[in-house]
C-alpha cells in the first residue's frame, strides 16, 4: 500500500490583492516526509528544493528525499530561539517568539523561494507551526488575504491522523510528550496573532520584513516567482 506524504498541500490558486494567482506547483507544505512517501497525483514530487525548518534533535543525519538529488536546506527556526527565553505555555505565544526570535532565518526562506527554479516543499515535523507561520509570510507578502491563510492553515485539521502516525516514527517523541495539549491543535488564534503582528505594521507585512532585514528587492522577487 503506497503511503503519502502527511498533511501534503500545494498552497497555489490563491489570489493575491492585484488580482493575480498564487501559482501552483511553486510552493509545497507539508508534516516531514520518508524516501518511501508518494504524492497525489497533481503534485510534483519530489521537489525541487526542500526547506527542513527542523531542530537538529529532530533531524535525521541525511534527509530522507536528499538521496533523490533533492537540494535541501536546514533553517531551524525553534533553535534560534535564546536560551533565557521562558518556554511558551501556547501556540499563540510561541508563532510570535518565532517573529521575534528566528527573523534571520525568514529571511533566507524569502530568499530561498524567491530564487527556486522549480517546486519547492516546506517542512518542519508536523507541518502545522513553524511551516504554518513560514507559509503565512510568503502569502501575506505576495498579497493573499488572511481569510486565505488561515484557510490554509486550519486546512491541516484534516490531517492530524496522518501526522500524529508520522510523528511517532521520528526522532523527538520523548519532547513532543511532554508538549502542552493545545500544541497538538490547530487553534485560530495563533495564526491570526502572527497576521495581527504584520496588519499591524507600518507598511503591512512588507514594511516589517523590511525591518527584519529583509528588501523591497526580494519581495518583487518573490512576486515575480509565486504570481501569474
Amino acid at each position: 500500500m503506497r503511503e503519502f506524504v502527511p498533511n501534503l498541500r500545494d498552497v497555489g490558486g490563491v489570489q493575491a490583492h492585484d488580482g493575480r494567482l498564487v501559482q501552483r506547483d511553486r510552493v509545497l507544505r507539508s508534516a516531514m516526509p520518508s524516501h518511501e512517501d508518494h504524492a497525489p497525483d497533481g503534485i510534483s514530487w519530489p521537489p525541487a528544493l526542500v526547506i527542513d525548518l527542523r531542530s537538529a534533535n529532530e533531524s535525521e543525519q541525511v534527509h530522507p528525499l536528499a538521496r533523490a538529488g533533492v537540494r535541501v536546506v536546514n533553517l531551524p527556526l525553534l533553535s534560534a530561539l535564546r536560551p533565557d527565553t521562558a518556554p511558551s505555555e501556547s501556540l499563540a505565544g510561541l508563532y510570535l517568539l518565532l517573529l521575534d526570535h528566528a527573523s534571520m532565518y525568514l529571511v533566507e526562506l524569502v530568499r530561498e523561494v524567491a530564487l527556486a527554479r522549480g517546486p519547492t516543499l516546506i517542512h518542519c515535523a508536523a507541518g502545522k507551526d513553524r511551516t504554518g507561520v513560514s507559509v503565512a509570510l510568503l502569502l501575506r507578502l505576495v498579497g493573499v488575504s488572511r481569510e486565505d491563510i488561515v484557510a490554509d492553515y486550519l486546512a491541516t485539521i484534516h490531517a492530524e491522523q496522518a501526522i500524529s502516525s508520522r510523528l511517532r516514527k521520528m526522532p523527538g517523541r520523548q519532547h513532543r510528550a511532554a508538549l502542552p495539549p493545545e500544541f497538538l491543535t490547530v487553534p485560530v488564534e495563533a495564526i491570526d496573532g502572527v497576521l495581527d503582528v504584520w496588519d499591524q505594521h507600518e507598511g503591512g507585512a512588507h514594511g516589517w520584513f523590511v525591518g527584519i532585514g529583509g528588501s523591497a528587492d526580494l519581495v518583487e522577487q518573490l512576486r515575480r516567482t509565486l504570481l501569474a
